[in-house]
Formats: structure tokens, C-alpha cells, sequence
């Protein structure tokens, strides 16, 4: 088998994160036959696909997924939007939601017994909401195809340049889809250009749209370089003259000449209200900017921070009640003003400073005293911290803990820690050195905050078994 070579086969297996295994019997020189394992992104188990060999090294293949050529007995249902097939973001649409929930589950198991044999798994909780669950949405400005008309929306699958117009969208709330044709249409109108990728120049980048579940508040973010001066008041007033179910709070100008294809602000302009809107956890209240980290689905949040703190108090001795707590990756602090009330203090550390400003206006409006947070980089900020807790919980970024940083925080040699993951292969690796290091997995949950998509959040709660 060599790069670019074209062949067709049948999804037998598939891990996670949607990796479909296929088996290609090849002739070898000396007659004899040998099936070579390819994975390809994307399949759905018992589907028939035709993809090209994009990798291949040392008896490791990898392939492209070209076409779907006979559904899989699990397809139970039609894409629900425009742009489901060419979109790479919903990729699970035509699987009933319960099908989706077992597939990520068996996932997984499956990848974690790779590293706990006897893995106390205890299933998957869905989201509260299958569609319409997203309260934050990046789109890029760009085209469909070369030198085509403006498009807005998401990155076409397996394409780094080509866009597709998602004015359907339904993980979103309608509001989202109203809101980016109004601004599709104002730019087309006025014929501004778009940033492109190869040759850094134009205008238009991204624009953000944050909208929270519980008020109904809406942040908008219209993201652009400073190469051309483009007037947006009318834009703005237009926005403002939409007929939303929620209510727009704030709209900003967020500048940024970077090269790299990064959502970042070099300069913000706020054209109308604030730079900030509120949202409700728990019968908490977060103040949330525009890069401040949050859960992207707000109920299936409140699904997630209830099961992590079960998994924190269901123990006994092992509660976090008069005890000091580090919430490390703490993000706006919802886990650290969750354990508050019963914890002698919480301290969270997060790499955004903008997050950690956040958290600590959160913890101040929640009427909670005993929260710490602070600004840096976890492996560092460690080093510098009085306090030794009691308990850690951790909920990095999606690759995971860095070594050195998880050596420290197994230092400190706590009877109990819950680490929340968005990146089963990372918690994998991460369990791995925790296990070696005396820590032992008492507790594995699943729950489903992307409906439709091969992600998936893994709650796991570990215990120090020996000094």
C-alpha cells in the first residue's frame, strides 16, 4: 500500500475519537496475502467508504475518507442541516441520540482499559439538550471554493482554506443563525474582503457569537485584521435591530494582525454595551468575557459539575469539607465556587488572565470569601503557592497535564483527586503515570456535552492507595 492510493472497504471497528478501523487485503511479491489495517477519520461502524492513503510508514497506514459509498445499518436518520457532509462538525447527525451515547461510551471503556484493566465505568449521562446546546460559536470568514463569494460559517471537512455558509446550524440557537446572515449579508453588500490564510491579506477573520442559556444575554465579536478601514455602526445598529429571542448585551471590534489562524485580540473596541455577559450554574452567576474560558453547553454543565462533585463527596472521609482544595485549569472558577461552600478555602489557578478576572467577580458576586485565584501556567504557578490542599481536581485543556506539572501536583500526595477530561486520549495517558505513581481509579463517568459529534467529558475520581 502506498500514499495516494485509492481503495474501498467496510468500517469493522472504530475507537475513539472516531477513528473507523479498515481491513485492505493486499498480494504481497511472494503470492501470498496479507490484510493491512487502515485507519481513516470519520467512518461510522458498518459503513462502506471508499478513501485514499494519506500516511503510510513502518506497516501503519492512514487514510482519507473520500466517500461514503452504503450507510451503516446505525444510520437511522437524514442530516438535519444544510450543511451536514460538508461541514466537519457534526458528524453523528444521522445516528439516533442513544446510539450515539452507547458508541461514546463503549469508546471509552475500551481506551481506558487499555490502561485499568478493571476500570469501574459506569456508563454515560446524555446531554439535557441533544440540539440547540452550544452557547459559544467561532465562525470563519472566507469562501466556499477559489475566488468564490463571501462565506461564513465552518471549515469545510478536511479542507484548511474552504468555508461552508452554516446558516441552519442546530447545535445552535436559532439566534446564532439569525445573527451571522444579517452579517454575512452587510459585508457581502459592502464587498469587504477576507483574510486569507496564504497570502495574510485582507479584512474579515471571524466572528464570535456567545449566548447564554439561562438569560438569554448575547455577546458579539466581529474579528478582523487592520489592513482596510471599514466603517461598522451600521452594522451595529442593524444587529441591534434583529428579532432575537435573546438579548444582544454587548457588540466588539476585536483587532488581531496575527499571522497564525488563531481567534486572538491584539486591540478591542467595544462598539456597543459591554465587553461581558452573565450566565447561571447551579444557582451560581458567572460573568463571562469574550476569551473567557466556559463550558460550551450551560446545561449540560450543570450535569457534568454536579456528577464531578459526587464524585468529590461521595466518601466520606474523603469530602472536601473543612479542607483546602486546588481547582487546577480552574478556567472563570465554577468548580472552585462550587466547592466553596463547604471547603476551608479554594485555590484555582488558569493560564487566561482574563478568566482569573472573571472567577474572582464571580466568587465576589456568589458571596463566596474563601476562593483564591490565581493568573499563570500550572507547572509554575505550583512552585509558588504557601497552602498544601487536601484535594486537587483537574480540568485541563485538551492535551492534557503537562509531565512535569502532573509530577508536581502528584507530589503533594492528597488522599484524593477528580480529574475531568475533554480528551479521553489524554486522561489515558495522564492515568497512566497517575497509577504508576500510587494514585488507583475508583470511579469512571461519561457525560455527553456535544451531541452529534464524536467528543465526549470523562469524570474520573482517584484515590491514593499508598504513601
Amino acid at each position: 500500500m502506498k500514499k495516494g492510493q485509492i481503495y474501498e472497504g467496510i468500517v469493522e471497528e472504530v475507537d475513539f475519537p472516531n477513528k473507523a478501523v479498515v481491513y485492505v487485503e493486499e498480494t504481497q511479491e511472494n503470492g501470498e496475502k496479507k490484510k493491512n489495517k487502515v485507519l481513516v477519520k470519520n467512518g461510522i461502524l458498518g459503513q462502506k467508504i471508499r478513501f485514499s492513503i494519506n500516511k503510510a510508514r513502518k506497516g501503519k497506514f492512514e487514510g482519507r475518507l473520500l466517500e461514503v459509498l452504503e450507510t451503516s445499518k446505525l444510520e437511522t436518520r437524514q442530516g438535519s442541516c444544510a450543511g451536514f457532509g460538508a461541514c466537519g462538525g457534526c458528524s453523528y447527525q444521522t445516528l439516533s441520540y442513544e446510539e450515539q451515547l452507547q458508541i461514546k461510551a463503549k469508546q471509552v471503556e475500551k481506551l481506558l482499559r487499555g490502561v485499568c484493566s478493571n476500570v469501574p465505568f459506569e456508563g454515560i449521562v446524555g446531554s439535557p439538550s441533544e440540539w440547540e446546546y452550544r452557547n459559544k460559536m467561532e465562525f470563519t470568514f472566507g469562501d466556499e471554493y477559489k475566488d468564490g463569494p463571501l462565506a461564513l460559517g465552518m471549515h469545510k471537512k478536511g479542507s484548511f482554506h474552504d468555508i461552508v455558509t452554516t446558516k441552519d446550524c442546530k447545535i445552535v440557537h436559532k439566534d446564532y443563525n439569525t445573527i451571522l446572515e444579517a452579517v454575512l449579508q452587510y459585508f457581502t453588500e459592502k464587498k469587504v474582503s477576507f483574510f486569507h490564510r496564504m497570502s495574510h491579506e485582507g479584512y474579515l477573520r471571524h466572528l464570535l457569537v456567545r449566548r447564554a442559556v439561562k438569560t438569554g444575554e448575547l455577546l458579539i465579536s466581529i474579528v478582523t485584521t487592520t489592513q482596510e478601514l471599514v466603517p461598522l455602526q451600521e452594522l451595529v445598529e442593524q444587529l441591534l435591530a434583529l428579532p432575537l429571542e435573546g438579548k444582544i448585551v454587548g457588540i466588539l471590534h476585536i483587532k488581531n494582525d496575527s499571522l497564525a489562524d488563531v481567534v486572538q485580540s491584539d486591540t478591542t473596541e467595544v462598539l456597543y454595551g459591554q465587553d461581558y455577559f452573565y450566565e447561571e450554574l447551579l444557582g451560581l452567576q458567572f460573568k463571562i468575557s469574550t476569551f473567557s474560558f466556559f463550558q460550551t453547553n450551560s446545561l449540560g454543565a450543570e450535569v457534568l459539575y454536579s456528577t464531578a462533585r459526587e464524585f468529590m463527596t461521595s466518601t466520606g472521609n474523603d469530602a472536601a469539607e473543612g479542607k483546602v482544595v486546588f481547582d487546577l485549569y480552574s478556567g472563570t472558577g465554577t468548580i472552585a465556587q462550587m466547592m466553596a461552600p463547604v471547603a476551608k478555602k479554594v485555590i484555582g489557578v488558569e493560564i487566561v488572565e482574563e478568566a482569573v478576572i472573571a472567577a474572582r467577580e464571580n466568587a465576589k458576586r456568589n458571596g463566596l470569601t474563601n476562593c483564591e485565584f490565581i493568573a499563570g501556567d500550572v507547572l509554575k504557578v505550583l512552585d509558588t503557592i504557601q497552602e498544601k490542599p487536601d484535594m486537587i481536581v483537574l480540568d485541563p485543556p485538551r492535551d492534557g497535564i503537562h509531565p512535569k506539572a502532573l509530577k508536581k501536583i502528584i507530589d503533594y500526595g492528597v488522599d484524593q483527586m477528580v480529574y475531568i477530561s475533554c480528551k479521553p486520549t489524554s486522561l489515558a495517558r495522564d492515568l497512566e503515570m497517575l497509577q504508576e505513581c500510587g494514585y488507583e481509579v475508583k470511579r469512571v463517568k461519561c457525560v455527553d456535552m456535544f451531541p452529534q459529534t464524536v467528543h465526549v467529558e470523562t469524570i474520573v475520581a482517584l484515590h491514593r492507595t499508598n504513601s
